[in-house]
C-alpha cells in the first residue's frame, strides 16, 4: 500500500494563498520561510519540500496569480461580437481580481526587490494578455474599433480596466461615485466607445448592462 504525500496540492495552495496574503498585507518583510509555515500551519520543511526555498516560493506565487487570472479569462468564449467580449474580458478581470486580491497584488507587484522572473514565467502572464488582443483585432477586422495598432487599443483598455480594479481594491473610489460595479461598467463602456470607428455607439448586444 503506498505511503500516504505529507505535501499535497492542498498544502501547497494553502501556502500559496498564505504568502499572498502576507505580501500584500504586511510587504516582503513578512514573508520570511518560518512565518509563513506558522500561519499556514505547517513546518519550514513542508516549504522546502514543495518549493525548494524563498525563490521558489516567489516564482510559484507569480505562476499561480496569473494562472487563477488565465483561468477566468478563459470563462470568456470569442463570439461574434467582439465588443460584447471586449466587456466581458474586462468584467472577467475584474471578478479575478475580486475573487484573489492577494494573487493580484502579486501579478504586477515584485515580491522581493531581487526576484527576477525567468523567461517561462514571462511567457505565462504575457500569454493572459492574448484574448484581449484577440477581441481588438477581431474588432477591427469588423470595422468596430478604429484601424489602429491592436497592441495600443489593447493596451489601453486594459489600463483603464486596472486602474478601475486597482481603485476599487484599495478602497479609493471617491465617495460621491456611483457604486463600484456601476462606476466600472460605465467607464469601460466609455473607453470602448472612444476606440470605435465612426459609427453608432456599441451594440446592444454588447451596451446590455450587466453588473455583476
Amino acid at each position: 500500500m503506498p505511503r500516504p504525500k505529507l505535501h499535497d496540492e492542498a498544502l501547497r495552495i494553502r501556502l500559496l494563498d498564505t504568502a499572498g496574503e502576507l505580501l500584500s498585507s504586511e510587504g516582503p518583510g513578512a514573508l520570511s520561510l518560518r512565518r509563513l509555515a506558522a500561519a499556514a500551519g505547517t513546518s519550514t520543511s513542508a516549504v522546502y519540500a514543495l518549493f525548494g526555498g524563498k525563490p521558489g516560493l516567489l516564482r510559484a506565487l507569480y505562476v499561480e496569480a496569473f494562472s487563477r487570472f488565465g483561468a477566468h479569462l478563459d470563462t470568456v468564449a470569442p463570439s461574434d461580437d467582439p465588443l460584447a467580449d471586449l466587456l466581458a474580458l474586462g468584467r472577467a478581470y475584474r471578478a479575478s481580481a475580486k475573487a484573489d486580491p492577494h494573487f493580484y497584488a502579486a501579478m504586477f507587484t515584485l515580491p522581493e526587490p531581487d526576484f527576477e522572473r525567468t523567461p517561462q514565467d514571462r511567457a505565462h502572464a504575457e500569454a493572459t494578455f492574448t484574448p484581449l488582443i484577440d477581441a481588438v483585432r477581431r474588432a477591427i477586422a469588423a470595422g468596430l474599433l478604429r484601424d489602429e495598432d491592436p497592441s495600443l487599443i489593447a493596451t489601453a483598455l486594459w489600463a483603464n480596466v486596472h486602474g478601475l480594479v486597482s481603485l476599487e481594491l484599495g478602497w479609493a473610489i471617491p465617495p460621491q461615485a456611483q457604486a463600484p460595479a456601476e462606476m466600472f461598467e460605465a467607464a469601460i463602456r466609455a473607453t470602448l466607445n472612444g476606440w470605435r470607428a465612426s459609427g453608432p455607439a456599441c451594440s446592444s448586444v454588447a451596451l446590455g448592462m450587466r453588473t455583476p
